[in-house]
């Protein structure tokens, strides 16, 4: 592990979800402590209810797109971590890579129905996710006590 940030990638096939919710949760709640990236596989765009869901939640949206990995190879972090099954088979290997964790959550993108219907998809991920960022953090951070 480095001695500075604790550097964090999340990543799904199309960094549109999943792994941009990640990101905006462990930035907010990890401040200074992580430095925390996101990409895809096969990046796309990042979905509006990706980003309604974190207004909701007053987190900060600005700066936020989806990346692809190639964006970050040859880059070293102390966590890889796929939040999709589909993106933990073709995850490429960081150099240095420390450890790699897979959180696997279902794809709120592919739900259909009302618009109702599939922003609540996309909250219950959120939720989800929240949770298991509450518990990195706190791990980590006495780990590194």
């Amino acid at each position: 592990m480095s001695t500075g940030p604790i550097r964090v990638i999340f990543i799904c096939t199309h960094n549109s979800a999943r792994s941009i919710m990640a990101e905006a949760l462990l930035r907010e709640k990890g401040g200074d402590a992580f430095d925390v990236h996101s990409a895809g596989t096969e990046a796309a765009e990042v979905r509006p209810q990706t980003l309604q869901v974190l207004q909701e939640a007053d987190m900060p949206t600005g700066g936020l797109r989806s990346k692809s990995v190639t964006e970050f190879l040859g880059q070293t972090f102390d966590y890889v971590v796929t939040v999709c099954d589909s993106a933990r088979q073709t995850c490429p290997t960081f150099p240095g890579e420390g450890e790699r964790l897979h959180w696997s959550y279902d794809d709120p993108s592919a739900v259909e129905g009302s618009e109702e219907e599939r922003l609540k998809a996309f909250r219950l991920v959120f939720a989800v996710i929240s949770d298991r960022i509450d518990l990195f953090v706190a791990v980590d951070t006495r780990a590194r006590a």
